[in-house]
């Protein structure tokens, strides 16, 4: 399973990598063990760059929890850390998004696996190249890597040291 974090507001952590790395660890706590984790990648807000910049990153993630569940559980951890959703693409302290659920093909009223824009965000695919860079999308049949190589959208982003 692929879960992609990303913030642009630290809330009451030090740093937006502070914040994220902590997400990271909360998931355990709802049934979600990380397996691997790409660095993270830094990119200015999208579609207004006028927002602070983002940092991002994707999980690999082993779970019994079905998609719904994973869902709901990534929900309570954004919460957790202080989201409050407004306007689509406003700033953020934690976003988690589910990206894909294995090799499901799914749609349903608030959950489409996988991710329906995914593959055009160079903040989402790059991070996935960096830990399975041979992922198939599910749908479209091309590789994390191929993806990262046509991605338009936040084709500003670029990765920050090791994980």
């Amino acid at each position: 399973m692929v879960v992609a974090l990303g913030s642009n507001l630290r809330g009451h952590y030090r740093s937006n990598r502070d914040l994220l790395e902590a997400a990271l660890r909360r998931l355990p706590d709802v049934g979600l063990d990380v397996t691997r984790r790409s660095r993270w990648w830094r990119s200015a807000a999208w579609p207004d760059r006028a927002h602070p910049d983002y940092l991002n990153g994707v999980a690999l993630v082993e779970t019994s929890l079905p998609p719904r569940e994973v869902l709901d559980a990534l929900l309570r951890v954004e919460m957790a850390f202080g989201r409050r959703r407004g306007a689509a693409n406003d700033p953020r302290t934690l976003d988690l998004d589910l990206i894909a659920y294995g090799r499901a093909i799914l749609e349903e009223p608030g959950l489409a696996l996988p991710h329906p824009r995914a593959h055009q965000r160079l903040f989402v695919v790059g991070p996935l190249a960096d830990v399975a860079p041979d992922w198939i999308h599910p749908e479209l049949g091309a590789t994390a890597a191929e993806l990262a190589a046509a991605a338009v959208i936040g084709a500003d982003a670029v990765p920050l040291g090791e994980p």
